[in-house]
């Protein structure tokens, strides 16, 4: 039997090297078609030339081959799993367009059930057989279920829920049966977000690939640029900042105090320039074809509560929850402690979205709670500022909100982040322990409690590199930079673009494995 920390290790393959020596097959094949990889430099290119060469009518057939192509470099096999669940749902939706009365609940049920029950299968199946054994063991009997020797297909829950937002969207009248199962396929299966978002809806998308598009200069270096941005949060911030954490993450028990809160607020920074780098550079490439993706995110560590934070972070996923669960449940139109159970049912399930391992579960939990907490103390705080003048100085208020916020934040990652239960514990256990001895930091030991056992040069790239985003994004505050640029002189705006592109060259970590989000 496979304990529930073993199960994480199948879900967070990038994390520790012992898990990659078990999995180098998986290794290989989530290193085969990166945004971050050679292959993607030469492929992106093609797909895009190919595709504005072709005459309109066939360009949906192109793009659907290079998209199965772009899936099938991880694990051609899996494959089967999108074309069966595509199928299913592409049916599905005519039906349920043409059924009245209960004949469309059922059809909608039947869409729902194979969804969701692939995703079972792969994600949950041996989670719950690992809770099962616990259960037997404490009888001293044998777990007579077997266990499944399967790797999870990257990108499972984010093409699940999206296939899933176009049937519901048929159900309730909001969007209309594709009858091109070839639309459809391609709705389901773009490459550009099919492995970590955003998690699009059919309204947003679906009717975008019926347009015709050509290739154009500007919208093109938009694209670019947005994808440059993207490329720097992920190989310059992320992938450095990957080095420190996994040192201090893989063997906790090393660490105390002040390695275990800077690997703590690193991996705040590393998991946002992670999953935003991936989203950018999505956005950007979709851009350059002429499909716009939502965004999904917007600043979110510089939010002033944890409800904002959510509004800002991973946008797409929180949308979906609200739209497609959290309305259905009542939302706000309920008794207050029934709105509180929704959010905390609703933080429930975002944890088990994210993965089959209790740290997941733990870690929606304490959103909830968060959520649950800020609504019930909203009252008390807002009195609190007002007696002590903080609201006569909004700009200290705001500050503090902001690194309350991230305090929050940061803590919750750490059950995220964390491989087992036990290991999460442990970290909180021992976050201040020999806090004061800051000596040591500085010292001879400098190497293993400040730079956590990586070289200077990644720490120190790391935290400027952390430093240089922030600073885009306090300018961002008043508009966008890519906008203010586009209005300076050549010899201004081309020297900054080029300078982007040194540094990520320069000081990019090329030699990290896939986007963390590809196993949810």
């Amino acid at each position: 039997m496979v304990s529930v920390a073993a199960g994480k290790a199948a879900y967070f393959p990038a994390y520790s090297a012992p898990r990659r020596e078990r999995n180098h097959c998986l290794h290989y094949f989530l290193s085969a078609m990166l945004f971050n990889s050679f292959e993607f430099l030469v492929y992106f290119p093609v797909v895009v030339l190919v595709c504005f060469w072709l005459p309109f009518r066939y360009r949906w057939a192109w793009l659907l081959g290079a998209s199965c192509l772009f899936y099938m470099a991880f694990i051609p096999v899996y494959i089967l799993i999108l074309f069966f669940t595509i199928v299913i749902d592409y049916y599905a939706g005519l039906y349920i367009e043409r059924a009245r009365g209960s004949a469309r609940k059922r059809l909608l049920t039947v869409s729902i059930v194979a969804n969701v029950g692939v995703l079972a299968v792969f994600k949950y199946y041996n989670f719950l057989n690992d809770n099962l054994g616990f259960l037997f063991t404490g009888f001293a009997l044998e777990n007579p279920v077997p266990y499944l020797n399967i790797i999870l297909p990257i990108g499972l829950s984010f093409h699940t829920f999206q296939a899933m937002s176009y049937t519901i969207g048929v159900y309730r009248g909001t969007q209309p049966a594709e009858r091109h199962l070839g639309y459809y396929s391609l709705y389901v299966m773009y490459f550009p977000q099919l492995v970590a978002g955003p998690i699009e809806r059919p309204q947003n998308v679906l009717h975008q690939f019926h347009q015709k598009h050509d290739l154009d200069y500007f919208r093109t270096l938009d694209g670019l640029k947005r994808m440059t941005w993207g490329m720097f949060k992920k190989v310059v911030v992320a992938d450095n900042l990957a080095v420190m954490v996994n040192n201090v993450y893989n063997q906790p028990a090393d660490y105390e105090g002040v390695s275990l809160l800077i690997a703590t607020v690193f991996f705040s920074f590393q998991i946002y320039c992670d999953f935003s780098g991936y989203s950018d550079i999505a956005i950007g490439a979709s851009h350059i074809m002429g499909i716009r993706l939502m965004e999904n995110f917007n600043r979110p560590y510089y939010a002033k509560s944890i409800g904002e934070f959510w509004r800002r972070w991973h946008i797409s996923l929180s949308t979906w929850f609200r739209d497609y669960l959290y309305i259905p449940l009542g939302g706000n139109r309920v008794s207050v402690p029934r709105q509180y159970f929704n959010l905390f049912f609703i933080f429930m399930v975002s944890g088990i979205w994210h993965g089959a391992n209790w740290t997941f579960i733990i870690w929606g939990a304490l959103h909830g709670f968060y959520q649950i907490f800020g609504r019930l103390t909203k009252p008390y705080r807002d009195a609190f500022n007002a007696q002590t003048g903080l609201t006569r100085l909004p700009g200290l208020l705001k500050l503090l909100q902001v690194v309350s916020t991230f305090l929050l934040v940061a803590f919750a990652w750490i059950f995220f982040r964390a491989n087992s239960v036990t290991d999460a514990f442990y970290i909180v256990e021992h976050l201040f322990t020999g806090i004061g001895n800051w000596r040591e930091a500085f010292g001879s030991q400098s190497r293993h409690v400040l730079f956590l056992d990586a070289p200077p040069r990644i720490f120190f790239i790391g935290l400027l590199s952390v430093c240089l985003m922030e600073a885009v994004h306090l300018v961002q505050r008043h508009g966008s930079v890519t906008e203010a640029l586009a209005r300076k002189p050549v010899w201004v705006r081309w020297p900054v673009y080029y300078g982007a592109v040194a540094l990520i060259l320069l000081l990019g970590n090329f030699g990290s494995s896939q986007f963390i989000y590809f196993q949810f």
